[in-house]
């Protein structure tokens, strides 16, 4: 498949937004930002879901193994393990820690084992606070294999009624039409029970929410592809989605957060959607020019991983940095996911260039270093 520029571009912007988010940004530009910045990237994956995998499913689930569930289970064994370290450097205390009050402690060698079991067997377990974000990686694993059972029982399904298409090209076409808005409406469906009810999903960490709702928006990436031709973006489309998403951050203002009450699930759907839409037309825009910004975020888009994985890291740099000009205490270096104190500050403008600039220059680091090496090896 050739390389879709324009959904790197929209993956960086993503990226970048969420860092930005986590960083401490204005009160109306995170709003603003966790409308959709997390829908996105559930968008992203659905729109490269193919209807070759509904019949070679083993490929699919195989793609999603070794994308998303190695990943997570590799860089949450490995904070495991630096987690008692980072006690001893001082980088963790159980003085200072989110903004509610909460603080990690130290593991025990029982607590290290059990969050192995929960890391392995559930996608749980891992640091809640340098590894915050990795709800993402079981959000987007479970919703990618729910769409591809959901899919395969309506096509199943169809198969078994009276006028069922028979012919390949019909039965594609059935695939291109119906299954796919009938899944898009089932998982929605499925999520406004979860949540209206108060339910929980025992199975999943955190209840399902997020996974539900990723199944939805997953769903609309597919349904994005395939009306994708007869969508044009235009500057007054992309100004009145962001118009759109503006409102809603302000008056009925959503996110994907656990959890969620009926009325944020339902205020969510379509600021999230246009915001998705929003970015798409920027990147649109982005992509048909040639520079190094489009070059930049190509990159950043294709490596969105190592920012999941390192972002939360990479603050502490800027935090030490803020407690040796404010004066203040080394312990808070502790805090999460920023330095608490003085946050009315444009630290968090230096929290987003180290928290997405500092992966990507060490992974750029690292394949260069590999490269010369093997290079030298032949």
């Amino acid at each position: 498949m050739r390389h879709n520029t324009t959904f790197s571009i929209c993956k960086a912007i993503g990226i970048i937004l969420m860092v930005m988010g986590h960083a401490g940004s204005p009160s109306p530009l995170n709003r603003m930002i966790y409308e959709f910045h997390m829908p996105l990237f559930f968008m992203a994956a659905g729109y490269f879901f193919s209807l070759k995998y509904v019949d070679d499913w083993p490929t699919f689930v195989k793609k999603r193994v070794k994308g998303l569930y190695f990943p997570f289970v590799k860089w949450s064994i490995v904070f495991l393990l630096l987690h008692n370290i980072f006690f001893h450097i001082g980088l963790l205390n159980e003085q200072y820690g989110n903004e509610s009050g909460g603080v990690l402690h130290p593991y025990s060698w029982h607590v290290m084992q059990q969050r192995l079991w929960n890391i392995v067997t559930s996608m749980g377990g891992y640091d809640e606070f340098l590894s915050g974000a990795f709800w993402f990686f079981r959000a987007l694993f479970v919703a990618s294999l729910l769409y591809l059972v959901l899919f395969k029982t309506f096509d199943a399904l169809a198969k078994k009624l009276p006028n069922s298409p028979r012919l390949p090209q019909d039965r594609n076409a059935f695939r291109n039409l119906v299954i796919p808005v009938a899944v898009c409406v089932v998982a929605l469906l499925l999520t406004a029970w979860k949540t209206c009810e108060g339910l929980k999903i025992p199975t999943l960490v955190q209840g399902g929410f997020r996974d539900l709702m990723g199944t939805f928006f997953f769903a609309c990436g597919y349904l994005f592809k395939l009306w994708q031709k007869s969508y044009r973006p235009t500057v007054w489309i992309t100004l009145s989605f962001a118009v759109v998403v503006g409102l809603f951050s302000v008056y009925l203002p959503s996110s994907m957060a656990v959890n969620q009450s009926a009325v944020k699930f339902l205020c969510l759907p379509i600021p999230a959607l246009c915001g998705v839409l929003m970015t798409y037309n920027v990147s649109v825009w982005l992509d048909s020019h040639e520079n190094i910004v489009k070059r930049f975020l190509i990159f950043c888009g294709d490596n969105t991983l190592y920012i999941f994985v390192f972002h939360f890291l990479a603050f502490k740099l800027v935090s030490a940095l803020k407690i040796g000009i404010y004066g203040l205490p080394w312990e808070q270096i502790g805090n999460h996911p920023v330095v608490l104190a003085h946050l009315d500050d444009y630290f968090w403008i230096a929290y987003t260039l180290v928290g997405v600039g500092l992966p990507l220059l060490g992974l750029y680091g690292y394949r260069k270093i590999a490269s010369r090496t093997a290079s030298t090896i032949r």
